[in-house]
């Protein structure tokens, strides 16, 4: 989590704290790691402090960030949002950079593409956000920002995702479009 004190990196305590609710959130929640054990990914945090970091981020701005599996080429632990709405401290943004700049009014304080990479993780993926909704029922309410072929990109769209009537669906808009109830969610690998 983000300290009180700007500029300053986290104190012991607050990093154990984080330590903490994450590891209430993997206990609650074994369905969507299974075969992890909490000892490998409290190691592995341990070992990256900045990793920790920003999961803290994550958490902050509403993400509920949870393990979600690994890689087994790598051994690395894979953490997505699992937030049951898009993370409520990042929405009202437009997709990317270029889509910010040609707003010419009400532009959004910032862009998803902007925000992931200011924390330091990537945004979902239509196919990972697919293996999220397998996990549970995710953006009833809300929708997410997911990361955007460059084809649809090059023609002015980007694509959100969000689930309706028991059903995953997957759509386009401009991607200088920005709505209350559309964030996006991210990933991170530790």
């Amino acid at each position: 989590m983000k300290p009180d004190r700007p500029n300053q990196p986290p104190t012991s305590a607050e990093r154990e704290a984080l330590l903490g609710v994450l590891q209430a959130r993997f206990e609650k929640n074994k369905h969507r790691h299974a075969g992890l054990e909490w000892a490998a990914v409290r190691a592995r945090l341990e070992a990256n402090p900045a990793r920790l970091d920003t999961l803290g981020e994550m958490e902050r701005t509403g993400g509920e960030p949870d393990v979600v599996g690994s890689d087994a080429a790598t051994g690395e632990i894979l953490f997505y949002d699992c937030a049951a709405e898009s993370p409520a401290g990042r929405r009202s943004l437009c997709y990317d950079r270029e889509a910010l700049e040609a707003r010419k009014e009400h532009k959004p304080a910032d862009s998803a593409l902007g925000m992931a990479g200011a924390m330091g993780i990537e945004i979902l993926t239509e196919e990972e956000y697919r293996v999220l909704q397998t996990l549970g029922a995710f953006d009833l309410k809300t929708s997410s920002w997911l990361k955007t072929p460059p084809e649809i990109r090059k023609h002015g769209g980007a694509i959100f995702g969000d689930r309706r009537y028991e059903h995953v669906f997957v759509y386009h808009n401009g991607a200088d479009s920005y709505y209350a109830s559309r964030g996006f969610r991210g990933s991170l690998r530790v």
